[in-house]
């Protein structure tokens, strides 16, 4: 391995990504609990149409429209899906992120240890 001032450019420049990449999981974590939270939502709005017998209103560019229980219902499904992909791929590219994490910090690992001796 290098030695010297490359070698403090390599720690610095995989200190730099690793750090990049930990704000990258950080940001995913809160779009992908935004995602759940959504998804959950849209759920209890399910529930809540399916056990109605009265009318259903839909808000549409903040006017509320008079519309069918299987329109609401059909709305509502087109959004838990939409939210189910979000929610996989986003999934998958923290998964990905958390990988590329773990590599680093073993770059990093052997590169301190290299440093020492």
């Amino acid at each position: 391995m290098a030695q010297g001032p490359n070698l403090e450019n390599d720690v610095e420049k995989l200190v730099e990504e690793y750090q990049a990449v930990q704000e990258q999981l950080r940001s995913f974590a809160a779009l992908l609990d935004q995602l759940q939270n959504q998804k959950e939502e849209v759920e209890r709005a399910k529930q809540e149409v399916q056990a109605s017998n009265g009318k259903i209103y839909l808000s549409v560019g903040g006017v509320m429209v008079e519309t069918t229980k299987e329109k609401a219902l059909g709305d509502l499904d087109n959004r838990a899906e939409m939210l189910r992909l979000r929610i996989s791929t986003s999934t998958k590219q923290y998964n990905e992120l958390k990988e590329k994490e773990k590599q680093l910090g073993e770059k990093l690992s052997q590169l301190y240890g290299s440093r020492s001796q």
